[in-house]
Protein backbone atom coordinates (compact mmCIF):
# COMPACT_ATOMS: atom_id res chain seq x y z
CA UNK A 1 0.00 0.00 0.00
CA UNK A 2 1.25 3.10 -1.17
CA UNK A 3 2.38 5.84 2.03
CA UNK A 4 0.02 8.71 1.10
CA UNK A 5 1.16 10.88 4.38
CA UNK A 6 1.65 14.61 3.45
CA UNK A 7 5.43 15.87 3.22
CA UNK A 8 6.17 19.04 5.17
CA UNK A 9 5.39 22.15 3.57
CA UNK A 10 7.56 23.17 0.35
CA UNK A 11 8.42 19.30 -0.17
CA UNK A 12 6.67 16.75 -2.70
CA UNK A 13 3.82 14.67 -1.12
CA UNK A 14 5.11 10.97 -0.53
CA UNK A 15 2.79 9.36 -3.14
CA UNK A 16 5.04 11.45 -5.51
CA UNK A 17 8.55 10.80 -4.46
CA UNK A 18 7.57 6.99 -4.09
CA UNK A 19 6.35 7.00 -7.87
CA UNK A 20 9.22 9.00 -9.47
CA UNK A 21 11.96 6.80 -7.40
CA UNK A 22 9.97 3.53 -8.41
CA UNK A 23 9.80 4.14 -12.27
CA UNK A 24 13.28 5.46 -12.06
CA UNK A 25 14.43 2.26 -10.60
CA UNK A 26 12.75 0.62 -13.06
CA UNK A 27 13.35 2.53 -15.98
CA UNK A 28 16.55 4.18 -16.21
CA UNK A 29 18.97 1.88 -15.44
CA UNK A 30 17.82 -0.32 -18.80
CA UNK A 31 17.27 3.03 -20.97
CA UNK A 32 20.83 4.20 -19.88
CA UNK A 33 22.12 1.05 -20.77
CA UNK A 34 20.91 1.14 -23.96
CA UNK A 35 21.79 4.49 -25.03
CA UNK A 36 24.95 4.31 -23.96
CA UNK A 37 25.66 1.05 -26.40
CA UNK A 38 24.24 2.57 -28.64
CA UNK A 39 26.53 5.69 -28.42
CA UNK A 40 29.30 3.62 -27.88
CA UNK A 41 28.62 1.76 -31.73
CA UNK A 42 27.93 4.60 -33.22
CA UNK A 43 30.85 6.41 -32.60
CA UNK A 44 33.57 3.74 -32.08
CA UNK A 45 33.92 4.21 -35.78
CA UNK A 46 36.67 6.88 -34.40
CA UNK A 47 38.37 4.73 -32.78
CA UNK A 48 38.44 1.97 -35.42
CA UNK A 49 39.39 4.93 -38.09
CA UNK A 50 42.95 4.94 -36.27
CA UNK A 51 44.26 2.10 -37.88
CA UNK A 52 41.64 1.22 -40.03
CA UNK A 53 41.60 3.49 -42.81
CA UNK A 54 44.73 2.86 -43.90
CA UNK A 55 43.84 -0.74 -44.05
CA UNK A 56 41.20 -0.39 -46.46
CA UNK A 57 42.12 2.55 -48.32
CA UNK A 58 40.04 5.36 -47.11
CA UNK A 59 40.94 9.30 -47.02
CA UNK A 60 40.07 11.85 -44.52
CA UNK A 61 37.07 12.87 -46.93
CA UNK A 62 35.94 9.47 -47.43
CA UNK A 63 35.97 8.53 -43.61
CA UNK A 64 34.13 11.45 -42.95
CA UNK A 65 31.39 11.14 -45.27
CA UNK A 66 30.73 7.41 -44.43
CA UNK A 67 30.94 8.18 -41.02
CA UNK A 68 27.70 11.18 -41.46
CA UNK A 69 26.19 9.72 -43.84
CA UNK A 70 24.94 7.04 -40.88
CA UNK A 71 22.86 10.23 -40.32
CA UNK A 72 20.73 10.14 -44.11
CA UNK A 73 19.10 6.99 -42.92
CA UNK A 74 19.05 7.38 -39.23
CA UNK A 75 17.19 10.66 -40.04
CA UNK A 76 14.78 9.30 -42.63
CA UNK A 77 13.32 6.89 -40.61
CA UNK A 78 13.29 8.39 -37.24
CA UNK A 79 9.72 9.75 -37.38
CA UNK A 80 8.14 6.56 -38.95
CA UNK A 81 10.07 4.49 -35.54
CA UNK A 82 8.18 7.50 -33.33
CA UNK A 83 5.00 6.87 -34.68
CA UNK A 84 5.45 2.60 -35.17
CA UNK A 85 6.44 2.81 -31.01
CA UNK A 86 3.40 4.90 -30.07
CA UNK A 87 1.36 2.10 -32.55
CA UNK A 88 3.14 -0.86 -31.33
CA UNK A 89 4.46 0.09 -27.92
CA UNK A 90 7.84 0.78 -26.33
CA UNK A 91 8.80 -2.69 -25.53
CA UNK A 92 8.45 -4.62 -28.73
CA UNK A 93 9.81 -1.66 -30.66
CA UNK A 94 12.52 -0.11 -28.52
CA UNK A 95 14.07 -3.83 -28.75
CA UNK A 96 13.63 -4.74 -31.87
CA UNK A 97 16.03 -1.44 -32.09
CA UNK A 98 18.55 -2.62 -30.04
CA UNK A 99 18.68 -6.25 -31.32
CA UNK A 100 18.88 -5.05 -34.87
CA UNK A 101 21.73 -2.27 -34.78
CA UNK A 102 23.61 -4.63 -32.63
CA UNK A 103 23.80 -7.14 -35.46
CA UNK A 104 24.85 -4.38 -38.02
CA UNK A 105 27.14 -2.75 -35.75
CA UNK A 106 28.94 -6.38 -34.99
CA UNK A 107 29.23 -6.48 -39.29
CA UNK A 108 30.97 -3.42 -39.36
CA UNK A 109 33.41 -5.87 -38.87
CA UNK A 110 33.70 -7.01 -42.33
CA UNK A 111 34.11 -3.82 -44.52
CA UNK A 112 36.25 -3.58 -47.10
CA UNK A 113 36.56 -0.47 -48.77
CA UNK A 114 34.97 3.28 -48.94
CA UNK A 115 31.88 1.38 -50.74
CA UNK A 116 31.10 -1.01 -47.69
CA UNK A 117 31.80 1.12 -45.11
CA UNK A 118 29.62 3.60 -46.29
CA UNK A 119 26.69 1.23 -47.41
CA UNK A 120 27.45 -0.53 -43.51
CA UNK A 121 27.28 2.83 -41.85
CA UNK A 122 23.84 3.27 -44.00
CA UNK A 123 21.99 0.05 -42.35
CA UNK A 124 23.57 0.88 -38.83
CA UNK A 125 21.49 4.19 -38.91
CA UNK A 126 18.45 2.29 -40.39
CA UNK A 127 18.69 0.39 -37.34
CA UNK A 128 19.06 2.50 -34.92
CA UNK A 129 16.53 5.18 -35.97
CA UNK A 130 14.27 6.27 -33.17
CA UNK A 131 15.92 5.41 -30.07
CA UNK A 132 16.57 8.22 -28.81
CA UNK A 133 13.58 10.13 -29.44
CA UNK A 134 11.55 7.06 -29.07
CA UNK A 135 12.93 6.82 -25.42
CA UNK A 136 12.85 10.69 -25.03
CA UNK A 137 8.88 10.24 -26.05
CA UNK A 138 8.56 7.34 -23.64
CA UNK A 139 9.42 8.74 -20.85
CA UNK A 140 6.49 11.57 -21.36
CA UNK A 141 4.22 8.94 -20.66
CA UNK A 142 6.08 8.31 -17.35
CA UNK A 143 6.98 11.91 -15.85
CA UNK A 144 5.53 14.68 -15.79
CA UNK A 145 7.11 17.89 -17.36
CA UNK A 146 8.38 19.24 -13.81
CA UNK A 147 10.58 16.32 -13.15
CA UNK A 148 11.63 15.92 -16.73
CA UNK A 149 14.84 18.20 -17.15
CA UNK A 150 16.99 15.75 -14.39
CA UNK A 151 15.60 12.39 -15.98
CA UNK A 152 16.33 13.52 -19.89
CA UNK A 153 20.19 14.98 -18.80
CA UNK A 154 20.19 11.53 -16.28
CA UNK A 155 19.49 9.84 -19.98
CA UNK A 156 21.19 11.81 -21.90
CA UNK A 157 24.04 10.92 -19.89
CA UNK A 158 25.10 7.96 -21.20
CA UNK A 159 26.51 10.19 -24.64
CA UNK A 160 29.54 11.73 -22.76
CA UNK A 161 29.88 8.26 -20.59
CA UNK A 162 29.97 6.00 -24.04
CA UNK A 163 33.23 7.88 -24.44
CA UNK A 164 34.37 7.81 -21.09
CA UNK A 165 34.39 4.01 -21.05
CA UNK A 166 33.81 3.18 -24.44
CA UNK A 167 37.80 5.11 -25.20
CA UNK A 168 39.93 2.97 -23.27
CA UNK A 169 37.85 -0.08 -24.07
CA UNK A 170 38.29 0.83 -27.36
CA UNK A 171 42.15 1.41 -27.09
CA UNK A 172 42.29 -2.03 -25.65
CA UNK A 173 40.63 -3.68 -28.08
CA UNK A 174 42.71 -2.23 -30.82
CA UNK A 175 45.74 -4.06 -29.30
CA UNK A 176 43.62 -7.31 -30.57
CA UNK A 177 45.51 -7.17 -33.58
CA UNK A 178 46.14 -10.85 -35.43
CA UNK A 179 43.91 -12.57 -33.03
CA UNK A 180 42.38 -15.33 -34.62
CA UNK A 181 43.98 -13.40 -38.10
CA UNK A 182 41.14 -10.32 -37.54
CA UNK A 183 42.57 -6.85 -36.94
CA UNK A 184 42.22 -4.92 -33.73
CA UNK A 185 39.20 -2.66 -34.91
CA UNK A 186 37.68 -5.79 -36.28
CA UNK A 187 37.44 -6.99 -32.83
CA UNK A 188 36.39 -3.66 -31.96
CA UNK A 189 33.26 -3.87 -33.79
CA UNK A 190 31.87 -7.12 -32.74
CA UNK A 191 32.72 -7.58 -29.25
CA UNK A 192 31.15 -3.85 -28.93
CA UNK A 193 27.92 -4.57 -31.44
CA UNK A 194 27.71 -7.66 -29.53
CA UNK A 195 25.65 -6.52 -26.09
CA UNK A 196 22.82 -4.55 -28.09
CA UNK A 197 21.20 -7.71 -29.03
CA UNK A 198 21.86 -9.21 -25.38
CA UNK A 199 19.78 -6.02 -24.36
CA UNK A 200 17.27 -5.27 -26.79
CA UNK A 201 15.71 -9.08 -25.93
CA UNK A 202 16.32 -8.45 -21.83
CA UNK A 203 14.42 -5.45 -22.97
CA UNK A 204 11.45 -7.88 -24.55
CA UNK A 205 11.23 -9.12 -20.56
CA UNK A 206 11.50 -6.10 -18.54
CA UNK A 207 10.48 -2.80 -20.15
CA UNK A 208 6.28 -2.07 -19.99
CA UNK A 209 5.00 0.03 -22.96
CA UNK A 210 2.95 1.97 -20.20
CA UNK A 211 2.05 3.03 -16.77
CA UNK A 212 -1.19 0.61 -17.32
CA UNK A 213 1.49 -2.34 -18.10
CA UNK A 214 3.74 -1.95 -15.21
CA UNK A 215 2.61 -4.50 -12.60
CA UNK A 216 5.05 -2.32 -9.94
CA UNK A 217 3.04 0.46 -10.12
CA UNK A 218 0.01 0.45 -6.98
CA UNK A 219 -3.14 1.59 -7.84
CA UNK A 220 -2.55 4.77 -6.05
CA UNK A 221 0.86 5.35 -7.83
CA UNK A 222 -1.07 4.84 -11.28
CA UNK A 223 -3.44 7.78 -10.90
CA UNK A 224 -1.30 10.16 -9.25
CA UNK A 225 0.67 9.56 -12.55
CA UNK A 226 -2.24 10.15 -14.31
CA UNK A 227 -3.72 12.88 -13.10
CA UNK A 228 0.26 14.76 -12.54
CA UNK A 229 0.18 14.62 -16.33
CA UNK A 230 -2.75 15.49 -17.15
CA UNK A 231 -3.05 18.75 -15.07
CA UNK A 232 0.87 19.49 -16.28
CA UNK A 233 0.68 18.68 -20.17
CA UNK A 234 -0.28 21.53 -21.84
CA UNK A 235 -3.66 21.69 -23.27
CA UNK A 236 -4.02 19.09 -26.53
CA UNK A 237 -6.99 18.43 -29.59
CA UNK A 238 -7.69 14.49 -29.67
CA UNK A 239 -6.28 13.57 -32.74
CA UNK A 240 -3.14 12.74 -35.63
CA UNK A 241 -1.10 16.25 -35.76
CA UNK A 242 -0.45 16.06 -40.06
CA UNK A 243 3.30 15.92 -40.93
CA UNK A 244 2.91 19.26 -42.95
CA UNK A 245 1.89 20.80 -39.99
CA UNK A 246 4.64 19.54 -37.91
CA UNK A 247 7.09 20.40 -40.61
CA UNK A 248 5.79 24.12 -40.34
CA UNK A 249 5.57 24.23 -37.00
CA UNK A 250 7.76 27.28 -36.25
CA UNK A 251 8.83 25.71 -32.35
CA UNK A 252 9.83 22.56 -33.84
CA UNK A 253 12.26 24.80 -36.63
CA UNK A 254 13.28 26.24 -33.83
CA UNK A 255 13.95 23.69 -31.37
CA UNK A 256 15.39 21.57 -34.57
CA UNK A 257 18.07 24.90 -35.11
CA UNK A 258 19.40 24.49 -31.64
CA UNK A 259 19.76 20.76 -31.10
CA UNK A 260 21.38 21.15 -35.04
CA UNK A 261 24.49 22.48 -32.72
CA UNK A 262 24.74 20.57 -30.02
CA UNK A 263 24.23 17.27 -32.35
CA UNK A 264 26.98 18.64 -34.71
CA UNK A 265 29.27 19.11 -32.12
CA UNK A 266 29.00 16.16 -30.45
CA UNK A 267 29.17 14.00 -32.92
CA UNK A 268 32.17 15.55 -34.58
CA UNK A 269 34.41 15.25 -31.54
CA UNK A 270 32.81 12.10 -30.91
CA UNK A 271 33.96 10.78 -34.21
CA UNK A 272 36.83 12.64 -34.73
CA UNK A 273 38.70 13.17 -31.50
CA UNK A 274 40.21 10.22 -30.99
CA UNK A 275 42.30 11.01 -34.29
CA UNK A 276 42.92 14.81 -33.28
CA UNK A 277 44.69 13.27 -29.79
CA UNK A 278 46.32 10.59 -31.59
CA UNK A 279 48.10 13.75 -33.62
CA UNK A 280 50.03 14.29 -30.14
CA UNK A 281 51.94 11.27 -30.73
CA UNK A 282 50.50 8.88 -28.26
CA UNK A 283 49.65 5.10 -28.11
CA UNK A 284 46.52 3.86 -28.72
CA UNK A 285 45.68 3.03 -24.91
CA UNK A 286 47.02 6.51 -24.16
CA UNK A 287 44.37 7.96 -26.69
CA UNK A 288 41.81 5.60 -25.19
CA UNK A 289 42.46 6.99 -21.70
CA UNK A 290 42.84 10.78 -22.76
CA UNK A 291 39.96 10.93 -24.55
CA UNK A 292 37.90 9.66 -22.29
CA UNK A 293 38.85 12.84 -19.53
CA UNK A 294 36.53 15.37 -21.53
CA UNK A 295 33.78 13.41 -21.62
CA UNK A 296 34.00 12.38 -18.15
CA UNK A 297 33.93 15.91 -16.75
CA UNK A 298 30.72 16.88 -19.29
CA UNK A 299 29.05 13.44 -17.81
CA UNK A 300 29.04 15.08 -14.10
CA UNK A 301 28.58 18.51 -14.98
CA UNK A 302 25.47 17.95 -16.96
CA UNK A 303 23.43 16.01 -14.13
CA UNK A 304 24.49 18.73 -11.91
CA UNK A 305 23.14 21.06 -14.58
CA UNK A 306 19.83 19.40 -15.42
CA UNK A 307 19.06 19.30 -11.62
CA UNK A 308 19.13 23.12 -11.60
CA UNK A 309 16.94 23.87 -14.27
CA UNK A 310 14.75 21.67 -12.84
CA UNK A 311 14.68 23.52 -9.84
CA UNK A 312 14.82 27.16 -11.11
CA UNK A 313 12.64 25.65 -14.59
CA UNK A 314 14.22 28.70 -16.57
CA UNK A 315 14.43 26.12 -19.66
CA UNK A 316 15.73 28.74 -22.40
CA UNK A 317 18.79 29.95 -19.84
CA UNK A 318 19.89 26.60 -18.98
CA UNK A 319 19.78 25.96 -23.05
CA UNK A 320 21.86 29.11 -24.01
CA UNK A 321 24.28 29.23 -21.31
CA UNK A 322 26.00 25.71 -21.84
CA UNK A 323 25.98 26.04 -26.10
CA UNK A 324 27.40 29.76 -25.56
CA UNK A 325 30.47 28.28 -23.03
CA UNK A 326 30.77 25.70 -26.28
CA UNK A 327 30.71 28.41 -28.53
CA UNK A 328 33.40 30.22 -26.88
CA UNK A 329 35.31 27.60 -26.40
CA UNK A 330 35.37 26.45 -29.98
CA UNK A 331 36.81 29.70 -30.50
CA UNK A 332 39.93 28.63 -28.47
CA UNK A 333 41.00 25.37 -30.36
CA UNK A 334 43.25 26.83 -33.03
CA UNK A 335 45.39 28.54 -29.76
CA UNK A 336 45.42 24.81 -28.05
CA UNK A 337 48.87 23.71 -29.27
CA UNK A 338 49.83 21.65 -26.03
CA UNK A 339 48.16 18.64 -25.09
CA UNK A 340 47.06 19.48 -21.88
CA UNK A 341 45.59 22.89 -22.69
CA UNK A 342 43.92 20.98 -25.88
CA UNK A 343 42.01 18.87 -23.52
CA UNK A 344 40.75 21.33 -21.23
CA UNK A 345 39.54 23.32 -24.12
CA UNK A 346 38.04 20.32 -25.52
CA UNK A 347 36.37 19.69 -21.87
CA UNK A 348 34.69 23.07 -21.89
CA UNK A 349 33.29 22.49 -25.52
CA UNK A 350 31.70 19.29 -24.30
CA UNK A 351 30.63 20.24 -21.03
CA UNK A 352 28.72 23.31 -22.74
CA UNK A 353 27.26 20.72 -25.07
CA UNK A 354 26.10 17.85 -22.79
CA UNK A 355 24.99 19.87 -20.41
CA UNK A 356 22.13 21.79 -22.38
CA UNK A 357 20.55 18.35 -23.57
CA UNK A 358 18.81 17.91 -20.34
CA UNK A 359 17.24 21.44 -20.46
CA UNK A 360 16.53 21.57 -24.13
CA UNK A 361 14.79 18.24 -24.50
CA UNK A 362 12.77 19.52 -21.26
CA UNK A 363 12.03 22.64 -22.87
CA UNK A 364 10.60 20.77 -26.50
CA UNK A 365 8.57 18.52 -24.45
CA UNK A 366 7.37 21.69 -22.92
CA UNK A 367 6.45 23.72 -25.82
CA UNK A 368 4.79 20.49 -27.48
CA UNK A 369 1.70 19.53 -26.21
CA UNK A 370 1.53 15.37 -25.92
CA UNK A 371 0.04 14.78 -29.37
CA UNK A 372 2.35 17.49 -31.12
CA UNK A 373 5.43 15.32 -29.18
CA UNK A 374 4.90 12.11 -30.94
CA UNK A 375 6.03 13.19 -34.35
CA UNK A 376 7.54 16.57 -32.67
CA UNK A 377 10.32 15.29 -30.78
CA UNK A 378 11.13 12.92 -34.04
CA UNK A 379 11.40 16.14 -36.42
CA UNK A 380 13.56 17.96 -34.16
CA UNK A 381 16.02 15.31 -33.40
CA UNK A 382 16.04 14.05 -37.20
CA UNK A 383 16.52 18.03 -39.02
CA UNK A 384 18.82 18.83 -36.17
CA UNK A 385 21.11 15.36 -36.96
CA UNK A 386 21.09 16.69 -40.42
CA UNK A 387 23.52 18.87 -39.20
CA UNK A 388 26.16 16.05 -37.41
CA UNK A 389 25.81 14.63 -41.54
CA UNK A 390 27.28 17.60 -42.67
CA UNK A 391 29.10 18.24 -39.27
CA UNK A 392 31.39 15.07 -39.70
CA UNK A 393 31.48 15.17 -44.18
CA UNK A 394 32.94 19.18 -43.55
CA UNK A 395 35.56 18.37 -41.23
CA UNK A 396 36.76 15.64 -42.85
CA UNK A 397 36.72 17.47 -46.06
CA UNK A 398 38.55 20.45 -44.40
CA UNK A 399 41.00 18.53 -43.08
CA UNK A 400 41.88 16.95 -46.18
CA UNK A 401 41.98 20.16 -47.44
CA UNK A 402 43.95 21.98 -45.07
CA UNK A 403 46.04 19.34 -43.12
CA UNK A 404 44.28 21.10 -39.65
CA UNK A 405 41.58 19.48 -37.70
CA UNK A 406 41.42 23.11 -35.26
CA UNK A 407 40.38 24.92 -38.91
CA UNK A 408 37.61 22.30 -39.83
CA UNK A 409 36.15 22.52 -36.47
CA UNK A 410 35.34 26.56 -37.06
CA UNK A 411 32.28 25.99 -38.80
CA UNK A 412 30.66 24.24 -35.71
CA UNK A 413 31.47 27.18 -33.93
CA UNK A 414 29.44 29.38 -36.14
CA UNK A 415 26.38 27.07 -36.16
CA UNK A 416 26.57 26.99 -32.07
CA UNK A 417 27.03 30.94 -31.78
CA UNK A 418 23.68 31.53 -34.06
CA UNK A 419 21.33 28.65 -32.52
CA UNK A 420 21.82 30.70 -29.15
CA UNK A 421 21.23 33.99 -30.91
CA UNK A 422 17.77 32.12 -32.52
CA UNK A 423 16.87 30.48 -29.25
CA UNK A 424 17.32 33.75 -27.05
CA UNK A 425 15.52 36.58 -29.78
CA UNK A 426 12.67 33.44 -30.43
CA UNK A 427 12.24 33.08 -26.34
CA UNK A 428 12.10 37.12 -26.28
CA UNK A 429 9.30 37.74 -28.98
CA UNK A 430 7.09 34.45 -27.58
CA UNK A 431 6.96 36.30 -24.45
CA UNK A 432 6.41 39.55 -25.49
CA UNK A 433 3.30 38.06 -27.31
CA UNK A 434 2.29 36.38 -24.37
CA UNK A 435 2.46 32.81 -26.35
CA UNK A 436 1.25 29.99 -24.25
CA UNK A 437 0.09 32.23 -21.02
CA UNK A 438 0.20 29.06 -18.84
CA UNK A 439 2.74 29.55 -15.53
CA UNK A 440 4.91 26.48 -17.04
CA UNK A 441 5.10 27.96 -20.44
CA UNK A 442 5.68 31.64 -18.88
CA UNK A 443 8.62 30.25 -16.95
CA UNK A 444 10.59 29.06 -19.65
CA UNK A 445 11.93 32.26 -20.81
CA UNK A 446 15.07 33.85 -20.46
Amino acid sequence: MTNLRKSPAGEAPEIEKATIRQISIRLLPLLLLGYLIAYIDRSNVGFAAIHMNDDIGLSSSQFGFGASVFFLAYVALEVPSNIALNRYGARVWLARIMITWGLVAAGMAFVAGPTSFTVMRVLLGAAEAGFFPGVILYLTFWYPPAHRGRVIALFSMAIPLASVLGSPLSGYLLRLQGLLGLHGWQWLFIIEGIPAVVLGVVALFLLPSHPDNARWLSAEQRAWLENSLRAQEPAAEAGHVPMRKTLLNKRVLLLSLVYASTAAISQALSVWQPQMVKGFGLSDTQVGWLNAIPFAIATALMVLWGKASDRSCGRVSFTVIPIALSAVALAFVPLAYALPVFLLVLSAVLVGTYAAKGPFWSLSTQWLSRREAVAGVAVINSLGSLAAFGGNWLVGGIKDRTGSFTLALMPLMALAAVSVLALIVAARAERRSDIGAAPDRQELGV
